[in-house]
């Protein structure tokens, strides 16, 4: 296994032209890759606005199929050539479903597989439910050439669930493309990025690992609806330390050395994972809390 292997989480503002996003996107891997870093994440959906802040027919043109798709080729000629990793994020059309897909693109520019997203908002500005069906893929962790990476996709990263199924099936680090920030006038809410840190933090401090989050910033307007996202992207240590943050209006990568080996000793070491109870997690795998056999 790889002991020391070189993190970048780009943070970036987003506008309605996929052209102009890609490139710029392309940019920051770019520079990322010639600062030494091995393995890049882009934020979610970062080909457009976050059209999900309202329910339209019309964004659902914005889906392309693997084959054929518009921008992934570009990034997996990109991995070839840096030699650097890149789970990628976009909106996928397969068939008469879509999904908000993740594919894992390893640094000899071949894909790895495809992750679909599992858990799904639905709420005011994050209309996910009206775009997306429900991820079948199951949680996905890929062998890479700097590790075997665990990624989950926005509202995922809340659930512990997800950081500790990616854990068990063997993954080094989790990683957590985001697009998150206001929410509508009309939601009472405060700005939540602490919150949305802590709760990365803890699948850090829980399962001994580091953590990456990559969000986009700035000001959308989607049909009548304004949010401004908050940047905040983020690496944290196995112990759950932030060791590199950006704020709310910072573009670039952000970069920090993960030492992987020192990461496994630590989390074999804490004993969370030999003491671990699966025979009485029966719970777990309900929606009520309640087990029932017969």
């Amino acid at each position: 296994m790889t002991r020391n292997v070189k993190l970048a989480v780009v943070q970036m503002h987003v506008t309605d032209q996929l052209e102009d996003n890609v490139s710029r996107a392309e940019a920051f891997v770019r520079d990322a890759a010639r600062q030494g870093a091995q393995i890049i994440l882009l934020p979610e959906l970062f080909e457009n606005l976050y059209f999900c802040q309202v329910e339209r027919e019309d964004y659902f043109a914005l889906a392309h199929p693997i084959e054929g798709h518009p921008f992934i080729g570009r990034f997996q000629n990109l991995a070839r050539e840096y030699g650097v990793v890149l789970p990628l994020s976009y909106f996928e059309r397969a068939g008469q479903a879509h999904y908000n897909s993740l594919v894992c693109i390893d640094a000899d520019g071949n894909l790895l597989g495809n992750y679909r997203k599992t858990h799904i908002p639905d709420g005011p500005g994050y209309e996910e439910k009206y775009y997306f069906n429900p991820g079948d893929t199951g949680f996905k962790v890929w062998p890479t050439r700097y590790g075997r990476v665990g990624v989950g996709i926005c509202w995922d990263q809340w659930y512990p669930e997800t950081a500790r199924a990616l854990m068990l099936q063997g993954a080094d680090f989790l990683l957590y493309p985001t697009a998150i920030g206001s929410e509508p006038a009309e939601v009472e809410s405060p700005n939540s990025h602490q919150m949305w840190q802590r709760a990365m933090q803890g699948h850090a401090v829980s399962n001994s690992t580091y953590v990456g989050a990559a969000n986009r910033i700035g000001t959308e307007v989607v049909g009548d609806v304004t949010q401004t996202y908050y940047g905040h992207s983020f690496i944290c240590d196995y112990t759950g330390e932030i060791v590199a943050e950006f704020g709310e209006t910072e573009e670039g990568a952000l970069m920090h050395d993960l030492n992987l080996a020192e990461a496994r000793k630590f989390r074999a070491g804490m004993g969370f994972f030999r003491d671990r109870r699966p025979e009485l997690y029966g719970p777990l795998l309900t929606t009520d809390g309640v087990t029932r056999r017969g």
